[in-house]
């Protein structure tokens, strides 16, 4: 239990207690709330949220919510994008091999189960219902990677096949959420010109402060012109070309939370990984490991804030949208990763690892249905604030049914005994 608790203070205890703490603010002094949300922090400024101004220009005002969702949630993104680039790449990356192929498809059933189930109980709430719904078919699809990898070490025991299986099913719904956000969720029109700044600046600083050194040190142990770019240039090549990514997508109309997303390849990393929850991780010295444990307290902070300016829904927004986002979190993960990974492990034939059962697939589904974090930001961005259903807003309705998700926490600790799981620790 200690390595639990520990766990959820190195990376969700702040993202929590912003939530909670909106919660109450929005429900206690709405209008406050809302002014801290939507605080301008500067105007006509060169990024933040579009408007045309009565002469038919386009300016934009940063305001405290941009500068966190759209700006600074970068980095929480760019981290996700390191578990998935090494899970892939890496000769022993996670996601590589047969080893993977059954979780894969489990994990493809994990998100078209949520969407099956949204998008058809809109259908039978009504034609008004699902036109006000339909784009946020997304928003249950998502897996909350720490929330789901605890609640997993509860219901199945440390040392469970089942939760390794989990978190390799959650880091390719990490990767799948990438690019659901990327190509259905775009903030305007695609301008393919901005996006080619992007890959410039990612082909230019791998080129430079990567490759260039790598190859003059052929042959050469010592590596000094490696060395060298590391100890005197560090972080700042890639920071550099992070900002002139993240500026690419959003001038390209991709959402600009997901502008790091380029730059993470090409920075220099180690030939193996430990996992994302792993203490081994703690002693890899490489650059991208190096980065993502200097940027693990800001995220946490950042995460607080989203949390803060996300979370902050009153109780009468509760809704038809609400129910929508919870039967596919609820109903949805968990049929579609219990017949998609029963097809893979015995339709296909790729099997299941060794000492998991057919059933604990179900047991999985109800775990990764903690949305949560993901399914928070989807809604944030699937939905226009001031749409309504039946008075109430959909993007909040939608908001509350990724907090209420928290649910498939007790869920899965009832199905696991129900479904009789037996907890290893070894």
């Amino acid at each position: 239990m200690y390595k639990i608790w520990n766990y959820i203070t190195n990376y969700s205890l702040l993202l929590i207690f912003g939530a909670i703490t909106a919660l109450i603010w929005a429900n206690v002094d709405a209008t406050s709330y809302h002014a801290l949300v939507d605080y301008p922090l500067a105007e006509n400024f060169f990024i933040g949220h579009p408007h045309l101004d009565e002469a038919g220009h386009i300016h934009r005002t940063l305001t405290l919510h941009y500068l966190f969702n759209d700006v600074l949630m970068a980095f929480f993104f760019a981290i996700a994008a390191k578990e998935v680039w090494e899970a892939v790449i890496l000769k022993n990356g996670s996601l590589r091999g047969k080893k993977a192929a059954t979780p894969l498809i489990a994990t493809a059933g994990g998100m078209l189960g949520p969407v099956v189930v949204y998008l058809g109980l809109a259908m039978l709430f009504g034609s008004d219902t699902y036109d006000a719904v339909k784009n946020g078919w997304a928003v249950p699809t998502a897996t909350d990677i720490a929330f789901s990898y605890l609640v997993g070490r509860l219901v199945f025991g440390a040392g469970h096949p089942a939760v390794r299986f989990l978190l390799l099913l959650a880091i390719a719904d990490d990767a799948a959420g990438l690019v659901i956000l990327a190509i259905f969720y775009p903030t305007g029109e695609l301008a393919v010109e901005w996006l080619l700044l992007s890959l410039a600046a990612a082909i230019l600083v791998f080129l430079v402060a990567n490759w260039l050194p790598r190859t003059l040190d052929r042959h050469n142990q010592i590596r000094p012109n490696s060395t060298w770019v590391r100890k005197n240039l560090g972080f700042w090549p890639y920071m550099i070309a992070g900002c002139i990514s993240w500026y690419g997508f959003m001038r390209a109309g991709i959402h600009p939370a997901l502008g790091l997303l380029p730059i993470v390849p090409t920075i220099p990393h180690a030939d193996r990984a430990f996992g994302i929850f792993a203490d081994a991780e703690q002693h890899l010295h490489d650059l991208l490991n190096d980065i993502e444990h200097k940027l693990k307290t800001p995220v946490e902070v950042i995460l607080f804030f989203f949390g803060l300016l996300n979370a902050g829904v009153e109780f009468n927004a509760i809704g038809e949208p609400t129910w929508l986002v919870l039967g596919g979190l609820l109903i949805g993960k968990p049929v579609g990763i219990l017949i998609m990974g029963s097809l893979a492990a015995h339709g296909l034939r790729l099997g299941l690892p060794a000492g998991m059962r057919t059933i604990d697939l179900l047991v999985i589904g109800c775990v990764a249905a903690i949305g949560f974090t993901v399914s928070l930001f989807i809604a944030s961005v699937a939905f226009d604030a001031h749409t309504l259903l039946d008075g109430a807003p959909v993007q909040d309705a939608a908001k509350m049914g990724a907090l209420f998700s928290f649910a498939a926490a007790i869920i899965s600790l009832v199905v696991g005994k129900l479904c009789k799981v037996k907890k290893q620790y070894i």
